[in-house]
């Protein structure tokens, strides 16, 4: 840490990175709506979209299908891991000009602890702002980033003026702009749990100060300790060079529930392709020891059914699910699917993409 014992972290997210890396190859496909994923044809989903094609409401892990009804001149490309994991690996090559301490998160984000840098006099902003721009004008890319005390709060500024922007939360503003992030805005919170924290009037982080400790623990159980601290902009996390994945996994929950096995079927190569897309985009030195698949009922019981896997096996995972949903035998509001990661550190090796891959 700095004399004044704070961390300075820098989070950097690459701005609709597959996109951005094929418009940069093709210039043609520029000021265009285009989306990288699945085919259309099937049950292919959004990998990654430009900004265009947001506008028109296409968004990441949206079936290709819907986005080509909400937008007909939408651009459709098949995902190139191979090019996007070199373009990644060259924005790695420009962090490490400013920083050995880097955590990956997936080929386009990264945190980097510039703390006791001596760079640009120790400041963060312009180290931010010389990562950014390296970025564009050697790879002709733009990546947004946030500066802030910790991992938590850095994760939202990167957010805040994207794309090609920067954001910087000074230690002496994080309480006043904790206290106006909307309860949604706290990792770990998801749709479920800010429904539950709406229904209790809390809104707001401020709103969610004025309940304590042993209320929060309560209420939310384990998580209400993260609660506690993440709506006061707490966040002790060190950036971790080598940090070791346990899982990576995707859930859908659907607006009208799945009645049947076949249903449940019929849309399950869906989350198996999103799931492929999120393996293609992660860094793993870990090689996946077992495949799990979530279920959870119409009456809100939740099952999970694993056994062991080396790789995204989707005949495997299929019998899993098969096995889940005869447990409950009944409406399905929610599916999930999964790899586990082994505990120790594996030689890298490169995973099977059946689905979303060239």
């Amino acid at each position: 840490m700095d004399q004044a014992g704070q961390r300075k972290i820098i989070h950097i997210d690459c701005d609709s990175f597959f996109a951005s890396v094929e418009m940069r190859d093709d210039p043609s496909l520029r000021g265009r709506p285009v989306a990288v994923g699945g085919s259309p044809d099937g049950r292919g989903v959004v990998a990654t979209c430009s900004y265009e094609a947001r506008r028109f409401g296409v968004r990441s892990a949206m079936p290709m299908a819907k986005a080509l009804r909400l937008c007909p001149e939408l651009v459709v490309l098949r995902t190139r891991m191979d090019k996007y994991k070199d373009a990644s690996t060259a924005v790695h090559r420009i962090f490490r000009r400013f920083t050995d301490r880097i955590e990956p998160l997936s080929l386009d984000e990264a945190f980097l602890d510039v703390t006791g840098s001596v760079l640009f006099n120790g400041s963060a902003t312009r180290i931010a702002e010389a990562i950014r721009r390296a970025v564009r004008e050697e790879l002709q890319l733009t990546v947004s980033a946030g500066v802030a005390p910790n991992k938590f709060l850095a994760k939202i500024a990167s957010d805040w003026r994207k794309p090609d922007g920067l954001f910087v939360l000074r230690p002496e503003d994080v309480d006043l702009f904790v206290r106006r992030l909307p309860v949604e805005k706290i990792f770990g919170v998801g749709p479920r749990t800010a429904e539950k924290l709406h229904r209790l009037g809390l809104r707001t982080c401020e709103d969610l100060r004025t309940l304590d400790l042993p209320t929060l623990m309560e209420r939310f159980g384990t998580f209400g300790q993260r609660l506690f601290e993440l709506c006061r902009g707490e966040d002790d996390r060190p950036v971790q060079p080598h940090r070791l994945r346990k899982s990576l996994s995707v859930e859908r929950t659907f607006s009208e529930d799945l009645a049947t096995e076949a249903a449940c079927l019929a849309l399950f190569p869906e989350l198996l392709e999103a799931l492929a897309t999120r393996l293609g985009k992660q860094q793993l030195d870990e090689a996946p020891s077992r495949g799990f698949v979530k279920v959870r009922f119409d009456d809100f019981t939740t099952t999970t059914a694993e056994g062991p896997m080396s790789g995204l096996d989707a005949d495997a995972l299929t019998a899993l699910l098969r096995t889940a949903w005869a447990r409950g035998g009944r409406p399905v509001r929610l599916l999930g699917v999964g790899l586990g990661f082994r505990s120790q550190r594996m030689p890298q090796k490169q995973l099977p993409l059946p689905y979303g891959s060239p």
